[in-house]
């Protein structure tokens, strides 16, 4: 089992609790790139977030994950299909998918080997989409004890995929044409205990935690109530997305 596939094993009902849902504007639009909307494919799908909004829209969605724990971290799949399976080895016939999507996980296997099996499953008009979100924003205080929590007290405790996704996926060379898509976020109206939830799903968060036993983002929930002010009250929570897109087979 590879690194990437245990830290999200650890706790993936947490995962799929505090991960933020993706914006159905953005599924519209992917689904009005395909000349055929008949079967997307969702990589690395953890427990299901990205999934979730392809099935109003293809007739038949998959989902694949190398961590069978995150494929049952949810019980909200509705008629996607699902399966154990590395990045670079689907089960999969030659030209099935209409669309590839992996949301927030690219990082963890962009080689050659992964974009030579995506055009392989991929039609020839088959759209290839993936995408990441980094530091959430909230208000200048809040994301500045964020920003320190992510690039000191973690330093050096993110895997090395983490600097792609800290780029916005810019380092990563796709071996076709890309294009820009339009902009899209994810956003949140969350109270504290959310907020402290979603930064305890870090990967970091969890390496910092087996190498120290402790948590580190207890020390700072002090600090947090005081600038967040009634651990109840919500706030908007907002994630730019950042995309590498493409039609491989053109």
């Amino acid at each position: 089992m590879g690194d990437s596939v245990q830290l999200f094993s650890i706790r993936s009902d947490d995962y799929a609790q505090f991960r933020p849902t993706y914006p159905s504007s953005m599924f519209n639009w992917l689904a009005e790139q395909c000349s055929v909307p008949s079967c997307a494919l969702d990589v690395a799908s953890g427990t299901g977030q990205a999934t979730r909004g392809l099935v109003d829209h293809f007739d038949r969605v998959v989902a694949c994950d190398a961590s069978p724990g995150q494929l049952t971290g949810s019980t909200d799949w509705r008629s996607a299909e699902r399966f154990a399976a590395q990045a670079e080895q689907l089960p999969l016939r030659d030209s099935v998918a209409d669309l590839i999507v992996v949301a927030q996980a690219l990082h963890w296997f962009a080689t050659p080997a992964f974009f030579d099996e995506a055009k392989r499953v991929l039609s020839a008009d088959g759209l290839f989409c993936a995408w990441c979100y980094s530091l959430l924003r909230i208000e200048p205080p809040l994301d500045a004890m964020i920003e320190q929590l992510h690039g000191e007290t973690l330093s050096g405790y993110w895997p090395p995929g983490r600097a792609s996704v800290d780029a916005g996926y810019r380092d990563i060379q796709a071996p076709f044409t890309t294009f820009q898509p339009p902009e899209f976020a994810l956003e949140a109206h969350w109270n504290l205990p959310q907020l402290l939830g979603y930064l305890r799903t870090w990967s970091a968060v969890k390496q910092w935690q087996q190498i120290h036993g402790q948590d580190p983002v207890t020390s700072l929930e002090s600090e947090f109530k005081r600038l967040w002010g009634n651990p109840e009250h919500q706030r908007r929570v907002r994630w730019p997305l950042h995309f590498l897109a493409g039609y491989p087979g053109r």
